[in-house]
């Protein structure tokens, strides 16, 4: 079987594409939680977390008795946040709650390490607006980008960093393209540390808090309600 086969086969079962999509909030998860999270025996749970880390998508790590896992990386992420993309129709939600966790997700989340959603397409839509990122030639931060992300988030790309500073990730909700990359990271770490955006319960779902519709309308000229 061909690598691209063994990775299709590996999400093509229905708990570890779950498993993978809840990964997506970029925090680590114990075996325990995701058989929860997807309504498996935590035996069931822990046969297919091995495929998932044997096959290169997740990373495991062990404090004391406890299993943790999490995506293997940005890379893992974007395949999979790509993959959800082009799944045919929007899924349904069953009940009230997964209704409202659904709408939460689609308004502004985190793909794994960086903001997706409208509020993630939006805030790519200014940052090309304002000429701190160009598509012109492939996507890439401009000098005035470069300047914006040192002095709004002190933040400067190491040198020989294997990350990209920049790069499209397809929104699945959006249909659109939001910003990854070191950029995208960056973005999302300054929002969360700075409180401009809180996590909503225990999925991907973030809220704009009131200091951040101030600071991305100061910053990017994007009106983000609170």
């Amino acid at each position: 079987m061909s690598p691209l086969a063994e990775t299709a086969a590996l999400l093509a079962d229905r708990t570890r594409a779950a498993f993978c999509q809840a990964l997506l909030d970029g925090r680590a998860w114990t075996a325990g939680e995701l058989a929860r999270h997807a309504g498996v025996r935590p035996s069931t749970a822990s046969e297919q977390l091995s495929r998932l880390v044997e096959g290169g998508l997740l990373a495991e790590e062990r404090q004391g008795r406890h299993r943790y896992v999490r995506l293997a990386g940005p890379e893992a992420a974007g395949l999979i946040e790509a993959l959800a993309s082009y799944a045919p129709g929007t899924p349904r939600p069953d009940g009230l709650r997964a209704s409202g966790r659904l709408g939460a997700e689609a308004r502004a989340r985190t793909c794994y390490d960086h903001l997706a959603g409208r509020l993630g397409v939006t805030l790519a839509d200014a940052m090309l607006a304002r000429g701190l990122v160009a598509a012109d030639a492939g996507l890439a931060v401009t000098p005035a980008g470069r300047a914006w992300l040192a002095d709004a988030l002190a933040f400067e790309h190491p040198a020989g960093s294997r990350r990209p500073l920049v790069r499209s990730c397809l929104d699945w909700t959006e249909r659109r393209h939001h910003l990854a990359g070191a950029l995208g990271a960056a973005l999302c770490a300054t929002a969360l540390d700075r409180v401009w955006v809180r996590r909503v319960g225990s999925g991907r779902a973030v809220k704009v808090t009131p200091e951040g519709a101030e600071a991305f309308r100061e910053l990017l000229g994007v009106h983000a309600d609170a």
